[in-house]
């Protein structure tokens, strides 16, 4: 804990917050992290780690250990219902040590593994049961109302930043109800779920074409637990969706097995409506959003988790080149208007069509009329375009320390 004012206050103590929290505070910076729960989340959510978001844990000195308590992704597939390979690719075309190979790790151990560095760093203090009730700037701080097991508290710092997700207090306190997008028709159920893949064949993700039972299985231990996240008709209650979970599992799992036959174990079951939106704005004055404060997408491919974690980089560069004053306050302007860019051009019509493509292609014709399906036909026979396919993912990558002052 830390006695000294903060240069920061970050609102939400998820992994995007502990995550800026620690790469800040590694700079010396002193850093609050305001959290209403009691503790940190320890619901299973998103999983896997693309390319640019194994470079963020990599500058934060948290990835041999995340990879290490997770698992490198081998090979990731499209297929029909009845199993048949459309096209996919493998990370075996990349070298064994390569730092950025896809990693599964759940977001609930990646968020134990940022606090147990953040305890180590006496400049940064997490504040549990800490609620934003309203907020506040002028030309020189910006502030939060906080309600405490003790009262009403005002925490003032340089910066705030919301990191405090889909629901984000500090994003309506700036917009109120206004988050541009849409809310998908589709209604999706989320699944950890044990059951034998492996001697159906399947890889470590794979994504299953249907127009009604289109699903997606990803492993996400190394001890039979699988994610597996599937497509549902609008118009249930989320009571009637769990209730229809074993008919689903029967219409659509290999080898159509019965609730009562023991073939399969449901850990945890999360029906959820799923949006694609992006906040007017990322920065307004000295108030910051980023991740899913700023902009939500689908969860079929990771560019949520992905794109979030992109956020937390490109901010950090931004907040300590100006700590560090080889940046002028402009630079967060940069920031506002690149990331939401990166929204729009990359993260939304990529995670728009990767979900589309489950329930509105002809599976038995989907790998002649669908570029992305023809691309992973293409690399499975050349480990050089492989390989530029696979790191496509960087397009969300950008590199701010480009607008510091000349030396």
């Amino acid at each position: 804990m830390t006695d000294r004012a903060p240069w920061v206050i970050v609102i939400g103590a998820g992994p995007a917050g502990l995550l800026l929290g620690l790469m800040l505070g590694q700079k010396g910076v002193p850093v609050h992290i305001v959290e209403k729960g009691d503790r940190i989340d320890d619901r299973p959510r998103a999983t896997h780690y693309s390319a640019p978001a194994l470079r963020e844990l990599h500058r934060a000195g948290v990835l041999e250990e995340a990879r290490r308590r997770g698992f490198i992704i081998e090979s990731i597939s499209w297929r029909k219902l009845d199993l048949t390979y459309l096209g996919g690719f493998s990370q075996k075309v990349f070298p064994k040590d390569d730092k950025e190979l896809m990693v599964c790790l759940p977001l609930d151990r990646l968020g134990q593994l940022l606090v147990e560095h953040l305890n180590y760093l006496s400049n940064v203090d997490i504040k549990y049961r800490h609620e934003v009730v309203d907020i506040g700037q002028d030309d020189c701080s910006a502030w939060v109302e906080v309600q405490t097991p003790t009262g009403k508290q005002k925490l003032r710092a340089k910066y705030v930043v919301g990191c405090d997700g889909a629901s984000s207090k500090l994003r309506r306190c700036l917009f109120g109800d206004n988050f541009p997008g849409f809310t998908w028709e589709e209604q999706i159920v989320a699944t950890n779920t044990y059951f034998d893949f492996d001697k159906y064949g399947l890889d470590d993700a794979n994504f299953i074409l249907h127009p009604q039972h289109w699903y997606m299985a990803a492993r996400i231990s190394k001890y039979g637990l699988w994610r597996i996240t599937y497509g549902e008709e609008k118009g249930f209650s989320n009571e009637e969706l769990i209730a229809r979970q074993t008919m689903k599992f029967e219409k659509f799992l290999p080898g159509n097995p019965k609730p009562e036959e023991g073939k399969y174990k449901v850990e945890s079951i999360s029906p959820y409506r799923v949006h694609q939106r992006l906040a007017e704005h990322m920065r307004v004055g000295r108030v910051l959003l980023a991740a899913d404060a700023a902009h939500l997408c689908n969860p079929f491919g990771g560019m949520g988790l992905t794109g979030g974690i992109a956020d937390i980089g490109s901010l950090y560069d931004c907040l300590i080149g100006i700590y560090e004053q080889r940046a002028d306050e402009s630079i967060l302007d940069r920031y506002d208007e690149v990331r939401r860019a990166m929204y729009n051009n990359v993260i939304n019509p990529i995670s728009s069509a990767n979900m589309r493509r489950l329930f509105s292609l002809d599976p038995d014709t989907a790998t002649d009329n669908d570029e992305f399906l023809m691309a992973c036909k293409r690399a499975q026979a050349d480990e050089n375009f492989s390989r530029e396919f696979q790191r496509g993912v960087n397009a969300i990558v950008h590199d701010f320390t480009q607008y510091y002052k000349s030396g």
